[in-house]
């Protein structure tokens, strides 16, 4: 188990985490979900022993391993780009850390067979590390990052630079993995369907500072805020006399009418995203799964499951974002100084 409490950091003069405090359990895999900018990496170099915090602890199994060297911490680390040994082949790549340690070569040989199978690899150990595809890079990576038998494996974004559908598939595979081996994982990325798909919880960093902590069935259906909802990709905010709601876009149902007109329509795999709006002007997304959407221009009725409208709180930070004269965009949040 990991935790992380009160952790600050602070590079020239901007505060980059402002008293971040995580933990993730035994066996347990937590994404961290953020926008560029929010401070996902830096909380997780924190974690690995590479950035020290102005304050705060790092705590490993109980242990306060704050001032620790990043080396021997027993954490493993597997970064965006693979970062590999170009002279090394792919099993001098996977057994480095053994024979620094001073593992027989007997035993880095077995560790390091039983891990390129383990991540789909087997008998790779002398292939050149420049003719692995982007994927097979990343398998090298992480098995080299469990080679030493960490107690806890922190990724930055290891799927990030890679395309749709291996993307796709080497996500299928690490859950699968993680699973399999039980092992403490904190996964940092900045896409949601990743985070739902990888983590058991999912906690949400907005500009330093952790907006929510909850399962993805609970993130999805109550956010914290606006800024979270929106975040997580649910545009449909109402805000009326009964305060502030969301409409979750599988809860509107286009329907055949005649009160409101269909602005877009996006097909995103199985589903398709319409932009709708009502007569009185108001705009809403629906998502279906339906092969006979509308088209632009249709005419149709909306229909809302009252089981898919929230009551959210505001966003706790507009009013400080608004008098620093920066608008709150969730895809790309910047940092501020304090």
């Amino acid at each position: 188990m990991i935790r992380l409490e009160g952790i600050v950091v602070e590079l020239g003069g901007v505060r980059i985490l402002d008293g971040v405090g995580l933990e993730a359990g035994e066996a347990e895999t937590l994404a961290l979900l953020g926008p560029s900018g929010s401070g996902k990496s830096t909380l997780l170099r924190v974690a690995a022993g590479l950035q020290p915090p102005a304050a705060g602890r790092v705590l490993l199994d109980g242990a306060d391993i704050t001032r620790v060297p990043a080396h021997r911490r027993g954490v493993g680390l597997v970064f965006q780009d693979a970062v590999l040994f170009p002279h090394r082949t792919v099993g001098d790549n996977v057994g480095f850390g053994l024979r620094v340690r001073g593992d027989a070569v007997a035993d880095r040989r077995r560790r390091v067979s039983e891990l390129l199978e383990l991540v789909g690899l087997a008998g790779a150990e002398q292939r050149d590390v420049g003719t692995l595809s982007g994927g097979e890079a990343q398998r090298v990576a992480l098995a080299r990052a469990l080679a030493p038998s960490p107690r806890v494996l922190l990724l930055d974004e290891p799927l990030a630079s890679l395309d749709g559908p291996l993307r796709d598939r080497l996500r299928d595979d690490l859950h699968d993995l993680f699973a399999a081996l039980r092992l403490t994982v904190v996964h940092v990325t900045h896409d949601v369907a990743e985070a739902f798909a990888l983590g058991r919880r999912v906690a949400v960093l907005r500009d330093g500072r952790i907006a929510q902590t909850a399962t993805p069935d609970e993130l999805w259906s109550r956010p914290a805020d606006t800024w979270v909802a929106r975040f997580l990709g649910m545009r449909n905010l109402i805000e009326d006399d009964a305060g502030l709601r969301v409409v979750r876009p599988e809860a509107v149902h286009v329907v055949p009418g005649d009160d409101a007109v269909v602005l877009a329509v996006d097909r995103r795999g199985p589903l398709t995203v319409l932009t709708v709006r009502l007569d009185g002007a108001e705009e809403l997304e629906a998502a279906t799964t339906t092969l006979t959407a509308p088209r632009p221009g249709d005419r149709v009725s909306v229909e809302i499951d009252p089981d898919g409208v929230v009551d959210v709180a505001a966003d706790p930070y507009a009013e400080r974002e608004a008098a620093h004269g920066r608008a709150d965009d969730a895809d790309d949040l910047p940092l501020h100084p304090r």
